[in-house]
């Protein structure tokens, strides 16, 4: 069996979580929902990335202890699983899982072996924001590009990693596609700063800087390792980096798909660093770092520092798979997306009950009159017959979208599937029908209602919620990808709408407005 393995990016947790952070832990969620579905073997990691500077600094402006404050963030991180439906395989918070310094130990001294890591002093512009030195990411400029503000200048002697010895196999692995990165303009920007000079890259910092928080570097305690080295290596903790755990063999030693899911901001973290790690390790590289854009609010980037828009808020406004729906729907991956309240109502009640719950509301409450609430026989009209042929062709184009990273496309494809069942069930005119020919009524209900069910098949993987709605009103059936699944005397459940709309009634509630420069 073909696997899968599905990461998002770990985020620091200076502050708790935003809606932006939401926004990918759903995407991966949808890919690999998607990819159970399809029978892969299928494991999915998230976690936290505690071992950071900002992460020390939030805690001395609370008052507290590093571990209190990482602890109780990393917590209401970890909360966003249920709050959200989404059910990661693994959760690493890397300053108390075992398994991580075992396997950011066994990376560093990988690469060691491989005389890639060597001491020396330095000297840069260090942007806290990114947990970097602005000159070993050859921006130009003043300001972080990022985020905007001056970086300090900082004054160490570290650790050092070989990054131009392996620049250029990290660039022919792009340039061949062996590590595939999407959308195409993330990969250009990849090979256009791996076509320009690369410097060796700073793998450590002063343990002191931090009062000795993080992994100290194998052999040189008065060290600890550069963040970034540590947060990658995240990926294979969840596997048993070090450790024998059968897991990082099933997965990743002789995986069949290993796909990063990370915001724009990190790009070259994921595409440069870690695979330049990674290769000096003698460890397989990602197949696929899938790049998606921000989410704003009036056009400004949401982020923990500044425009904070919580998670919690907006998922009781909405509901779960409205806000789900809308980062699928809605939200391109490959740009930047700007979410409000009404938007993401809307999205819910144009697509979803109108289209899908207001279909299957209509069709079974006239099977209740022509055919006693159960699944009529199947219509061999021509109309049936189109729309057949929409409904299973609709699981390969759903495929294509998401191995592209385009759940926006997939969305759309089961949106028109859905069109073509109302614009058939309007054409059939069931109900005027039913007062001369009760047998053609119902026989006019079973393609749309099957196509109903094809398409909820299609949306678990984005709104889990709304499939298990509309299955039920289904009588429980199947939601395989194939048609003739609703069997003719099958009972179907009567009752209210099984979507309704939800814009009634949540006008008030809105995004909340910028805290600019205020920690949350």
């Amino acid at each position: 069996m073909t696997t899968s393995f599905i990461t998002t990016a770990i985020p620091y947790v200076n502050a708790r979580p935003h809606l932006g952070f939401a926004y990918e832990l759903v995407l991966a969620d949808i890919l690999a929902r998607h990819r159970r579905r399809r029978g892969r073997d299928t494991r999915s990691a998230t976690g936290t990335d505690d071992n950071s500077l900002k992460n020390v600094a939030a805690a001395q402006r609370e008052g507290l202890t590093t571990r209190a404050l990482v602890d109780r963030n990393a917590a209401a991180f970890r909360a966003l699983g249920p709050l959200l439906t989404i059910e990661p395989d693994d959760f690493v918070q890397t300053s108390s899982d075992p398994r991580h310094r075992t396997a950011v130990e066994h990376l560093w001294r990988a690469c060691d072996a491989r005389g890639d890591l060597y001491r020396r002093a330095w000297e840069g512009r260090y942007c806290a924001g990114c947990e970097a030195f602005i000159d070993e990411r050859n921006d130009g400029g003043a300001l972080c590009a990022e985020h905007a503000t001056a970086p300090e200048l900082v004054r160490e002697d570290n650790w050092f990693f070989r990054l131009s010895r392996w620049s250029g196999a990290v660039r022919d692995a792009i340039a061949t596609g062996r590590l595939a990165i999407v959308p195409e303009a993330a990969r250009a920007e990849t090979l256009a700063f791996l076509d320009g000079p690369v410097r060796d890259l700073s793998v450590s910092r002063i343990a002191a800087r931090s009062g000795g928080w993080g992994i100290p570097v194998p052999d040189d305690p008065g060290q600890v390792i550069y963040v970034w080295f540590d947060a990658l290596a995240s990926y294979l903790s969840s596997l048993g980096l070090g450790s024998g755990d059968p897991l990082l063999t099933r997965y990743w030693l002789d995986g069949g798909e290993r796909v990063h899911v990370i915001g724009k901001g990190i790009t070259r973290f994921h595409a440069v660093y870690w695979p330049a790690f990674l290769l000096s390790a003698g460890l397989p590289l990602p197949d696929r770092i899938a790049v998606h854009g921000y989410l704003t609010v009036d056009g400004e980037k949401i982020s923990k520092s500044g425009r904070n828009v919580e998670v919690g808020p907006v998922v009781e406004a909405c509901g779960v798979d409205a806000v789900r729906w809308f980062f699928a729907r809605r939200c391109r991956t490959r740009s930047d997306a700007d979410v409000s309240i009404a938007a993401i109502l809307d999205a819910h009640d144009r697509d979803l009950a109108d289209r899908l719950g207001n279909l299957v509301q209509r069709c079974v409450t006239l099977a209740g009159k022509v055919c006693d609430g159960r699944v009529p026989p199947p219509d061999d009209g021509a109309h049936a017959a189109e729309l057949r042929a929409l409904a299973v062709a609709l699981p390969a184009r759903v495929d294509t979208a998401l191995d592209a990273f385009l759940p926006d496309e997939a969305a759309a494809a089961i949106i028109e599937l859905l069109d073509a069942a109302n614009r058939a069930l309007e054409r059939s005119a069931p109900w005027q029908l039913a007062r001369t020919d009760p047998a053609a009524a119902a026989r006019a209900l079973h393609a749309p209602l099957e196509a109903a069910r094809i398409a909820t098949g299609e949306l678990s993987p984005l709104v889990p919620g709304v499939a298990a709605a509309i299955a039920v009103r289904l009588g429980g059936a199947d939601l395989a990808p194939r048609w003739g699944v609703l069997q003719p005397g099958a009972a179907l459940l009567a009752g209210p709408p099984p979507l309704p709309r939800r814009n009634s009634g949540c006008g008030a509630v809105a995004i909340p407005s910028p805290r600019r420069g205020q920690q949350p």
